[in-house]
């Protein structure tokens, strides 16, 4: 795992020198703030979620993750009761738990948008069964007051037609988040503005993938 997330972390290096990166390439906007300790998940088991994961370590936040949390799994907090990665779940624990230590509630959750019918297939979900997941997690979330952080950085590659795949997990939680996050290429036809506008939710959209390392910078200082 950590092999591959170097080979991704190298790829996203090159190319954001390629293209010119720059840290302050997102619209002026007001950024909120969440609070640590933090959980990460996919919304659609799409790869773009070890993007984010990836984001955060070089922004040297500590995180939790899980592929496919359940709201009880996500009620144990920071440490994920201990669960062990098996067949079609993934489990990794990088939470500072001299600082949080293992079972206090997570602050916020990062959903990585976007689908995959391998990973869900590799998962044994359907799509039906994924949203059916996202919408626990989000009651969830929003009973127990968790900052909700949904971010979309798949590009055109993860979006679709009305009903798709992959805008039914955005229709799963976007317009229920506290914050979005938009590469420009993930928001080329506006639909995260109009979510956004509609909902009252804070947005951002940059440029390229690795300008979220900044700005998770400032979400969580």
């Amino acid at each position: 795992m950590k092999n591959l997330k170097t080979f991704y972390l190298t790829l996203a290096i090159a190319g954001g020198l390629f293209l010119g990166f720059s840290g302050s390439l997102w619209a002026q906007t007001e950024i909120p703030k969440a609070k640590l300790p933090v959980l990460t998940t996919s919304a659609g088991q799409s790869p773009d979620v070890t993007t984010v994961n990836i984001v955060l370590e070089e922004a040297g936040i500590k995180y939790d993750y899980c592929d496919v949390p359940d709201a009880e799994l996500l009620a144990a907090g920071v440490g994920l009761a201990d669960k062990e990665s098996g067949p079609g779940f993934h489990v990794e624990v990088h939470t500072d738990l001299a600082k949080f230590p293992k079972g206090t509630p997570y602050k916020a959750v990062i959903f990585a948008i976007g689908a995959s019918l391998k990973g869900m297939g590799a998962s044994g979900l359907t799509v039906d069964a994924e949203v059916n997941r996202l919408e626990k997690l989000i009651d969830h979330c929003q009973k127990e007051g968790i900052f909700i952080i949904a971010v979309h950085v798949g590009g055109q590659s993860k979006r679709g037609a009305p009903g798709s795949d992959n805008e039914r997990m955005i229709d799963a939680v976007a317009p229920f988040a506290d914050y979005i996050i938009v590469t420009a290429d993930s928001n080329k036809d506006g639909r995260f503005n109009k979510i956004a506008g509609e909902k009252g939710i804070p947005l951002t959209q940059v440029e390229y993938a690795l300008d979220l390392v900044p700005l998770f910078k400032q979400v969580f200082q």
